[in-house]
C-alpha cells in the first residue's frame, strides 16, 4: 500500500502539471483529449478514515462515495502532512511540509497551530501553489468553501492562483457579537457578500444550514461554464459541514443513523454523487481527474454528535497517531484509473501509557509500532528489542539527512492581533457591514491544542 500511496501522489502531481495521462481506448486521439485533464479536488473537513462505507463504516450511508471507490481506486493508507486544518491545507496546495512553507509555530514545542481570525500570518508570497502552476498551463481555477491560509488582503486566494472564490477565509465559528469579535465573512471572488450567522445562517440548536447546497450549486455552475468554454479547469471543493459545529440542510436532517454528523456526511455524499453525474452528463468524466480526501482525521473531541470515526486507528485530529494522520482517499477517472478495493475494519481503542493528555518527550526514544501487525498502534515495540534497534538505526539516518537539508520557512503562526480580524473585509462598504477594529496589539498566539 505504501507503493500505492506514492503512486497516487505522483499521479496527482503529474496530472496537475499536464504531463501525465493514461490513454484509454482510442489511442492518440484519446491521449490528445486528455493532455490537459480537468482536475477536481474534493477536500473534506475533519472527516475520518472510518466515515465511509467503503472503509468499513457499518451503517453504509455513503452510496455515492462507495460507488466512486468501486469505480476508481481506494487508498487505504493515504496520509496528510499535518493533523490540523491550516498546515494540512498549506502542504496540500504547495507540496511542501508545514515546516518549509511556514505553517507552524515556535511559540511552544510540539503544539498544533492554525489560522483563527486573529492570526497575523498566512501563506507567504514565496510559496508556489498548485493553482499558480495550473494557471500557467492554461487552467481556470476556482475554490469553493474554506481557504484557511490567511484572511488578510495579501493572503487572498485570488492572489495565489485562483480565478474565482466562493467561501470563507476561516472556519464557520460563531455567532459573534461584532464587538469583541466580528462574524466571519463569506466571499464571492474579491469581496465579501455577507457574514456567517447574519446572511448565511447556521442554526446551532438544530444544525440546519443550507451551505452544502450552495456549495454544490456553485460547483455545478462552474463545471458547466468551463465545459461550455472548452477550457481546462481546476476546482478545489473544500467544504466544511463535518467540522464542528456540524450542519446539514433541512432535507437531510434526521436521516442518518449516526445523528447530525451522519446527516452532514449523507448530504456531502449526495452532493458528490450529483457532481460526478454532472461530469458524466456533460460528457467530460473521461477527461476529469477527481480526487477525494480529508484535511485530517476526525475530531474525537467533538464526537459522537459533532465528530466522525477514524475506524480502528488510534486517536484523531490534533495527534500524529494514525487516526490523526491517515485519511480516506479515493481517485476517480473513468477510462484511466482501474477499479480499486475496499476494506471493513473494526473500531479502535485508547492505549494506556501511549495516549496521554500531557506533553511527553519521545525524541530520544520514540514510540515505534509495526503497522502491519498492529495497525491500531496498541503495542509499542520494546526499546530493548533487536527489531526496535534495527528500525531506529535506519530511521536515524533518514532524520540526520533531513536535518542537514532542512531550510525552515518563516513561521506564520506565532503572532495574533485582534486588530487584524475580519472587521472590514473588502466589499463591506456596499453591504453596510464594516466594523471598527480595535487598536493593534500584537501578541504571541496561545495554542492550547
Amino acid at each position: 500500500d505504501a507503493a500505492a500511496v506514492a503512486m497516487a501522489r505522483a499521479l496527482v502531481a503529474l496530472v496537475a502539471l499536464g504531463l501525465c495521462w493514461a490513454p484509454g481506448p482510442g489511442g492518440a486521439a484519446a491521449a490528445a483529449a486528455t493532455a490537459r485533464p480537468n482536475l477536481l479536488l474534493l477536500l473534506m473537513d475533519d472527516m475520518g478514515w472510518g466515515d465511509l462505507g467503503a472503509f468499513g463504516e457499518p451503517s453504509k450511508e455513503t452510496p455515492n462515495l462507495d460507488q466512486m471507490a468501486s469505480e476508481g481506486m481506494l487508498f487505504l493508507d493515504f496520509y496528510t502532512a499535518n493533523p490540523l486544518c491550516s498546515p494540512s491545507r498549506a502542504a496540500l496546495l504547495t507540496g511542501r511540509l508545514p515546516i518549509r512553507n511556514g505553517f507552524y509555530t515556535t511559540n511552544a514545542h510540539a503544539r498544533n497551530a492554525y489560522t483563527p481570525q486573529n492570526i497575523v500570518g498566512g501563506i507567504p508570497d514565496s510559496e508556489l501553489l498548485l493553482p499558480e502552476l495550473l494557471k500557467k498551463a492554461g487552467y481556470t481555477n476556482k475554490i469553493i468553501g474554506k481557504w484557511h491560509l490567511g484572511h488578510r488582503p495579501q493572503f487572498h486566494p485570488l492572489k495565489h492562483g485562483f480565478d474565482e472564490w466562493f467561501g470563507s477565509p476561516n472556519c464557520h465559528f460563531g455567532p459573534y457579537d461584532n464587538k469583541a469579535a466580528p462574524n466571519i465573512p463569506v466571499y464571492r471572488d474579491w469581496e465579501m457578500v455577507g457574514r456567517y450567522y447574519e446572511d448565511f445562517n447556521i442554526d446551532l440548536k438544530t444544525g440546519e444550514a443550507n451551505l452544502t447546497q450552495i456549495y454544490l450549486q456553485e460547483a455545478l455552475d462552474f463545471i458547466s461554464r468551463q465545459q461550455a468554454s472548452q477550457q481546462p479547469f481546476f476546482l478545489y471543493w473544500a467544504i466544511d459541514a463535518t467540522h464542528a459545529p456540524v450542519y446539514a440542510s433541512k432535507h437531510f436532517l434526521g436521516t442518518s443513523q449516526r445523528g447530525l454528523y451522519g446527516d452532514a456526511v449523507r448530504e456531502i455524499d449526495d452532493s458528490i454523487g450529483k457532481i460526478l453525474k454532472h461530469l458524466q452528463k456533460l460528457g467530460i468524466s473521461e477527461n476529469t481527474f477527481v480526487f477525494f480526501t480529508s484535511d485530517n482525521g476526525a475530531a474525537l473531541i467533538s464526537a459522537p454528535k459533532q465528530g466522525g470515526s477514524n475506524g480502528r486507528f488510534l486517536c484523531g485530529k490534533q495527534t500524529t497517531f494514525e487516526g490523526g494522520m491517515r485519511e480516506p482517499a479515493i481517485a476517480w477517472w473513468p477510462g484511466h484509473i482501474p477499479a480499486g478495493r475496499g476494506i471493513d475494519f473494526c473500531p479502535g481503542q485508547n492505549v494506556s501509557g501511549v495516549t496521554t493528555h500531557t506533553k511527553e518527550e519521545h525524541t530520544t526514544l520514540p514510540l515505534l509500532f509495526h503497522l502491519g501487525r498492529d495497525p491500531g498502534e496498541k503495542y509499542p515495540l520494546s526499546f530493548a528489542s533487536a527489531e526496535y534497534q534495527g528500525v531506529m538505526e535506519r530511521i536515524s539516518n533518514v532524520v540526520r539527512q533531513h536535518q542537514v537539508t532542512m531550510v525552515p520557512g518563516e513561521p506564520q503562526l506565532n503572532v495574533c492581533d485582534k486588530a487584524v480580524m475580519n472587521w472590514s473585509p473588502p466589499g463591506c462598504e456596499k453591504l453596510g457591514k464594516c466594523l471598527k477594529p480595535p487598536e493593534s496589539e500584537p501578541k504571541k498566539c496561545i495554542w492550547p491544542h
